[in-house]
């Protein structure tokens, strides 16, 4: 591959990622959603999180199934509580390490 052609690649794959995410500040500048709307957004990244996660969640370590049940009930307690999402997933590590500890 030649080098011209690598950096258009880049250029390329920088304007689809970029695209996107620029889009809808674009268009709802000034703009304020209906609270309904909001209240869906908020809850994306940890629907996202749960839906990535949660089913590699029961086959963690080698099939042992209360380890997976004990690290999904720590993130949901986490987040049903209202935390971030990085504060989710770094108390469900802490929750685990704990329980590793105690096992």
């Amino acid at each position: 591959m030649n080098s011209s052609l690598i950096i258009l690649t880049i250029i390329g794959m920088a304007a689809v990622t970029y695209i996107p995410r620029m889009l809808p500040f674009v268009m709802f500048k000034g703009k304020e959603l209906p609270p309904f709307i909001q209240g869906v957004l908020q809850n994306v990244p940890f629907a996202t999180l749960g839906a990535l996660i949660f089913p590699a969640a029961l086959l963690i370590n080698e099939g042992n199934l209360i380890y997976g049940i004990v690290g999904a009930a720590a993130a949901f307690i986490i987040a049903f509580l209202g935390a971030n999402v990085i504060i989710v997933v770094i108390g469900s590590i802490v929750a685990l390490s704990m329980y590793s500890m105690f096992i």
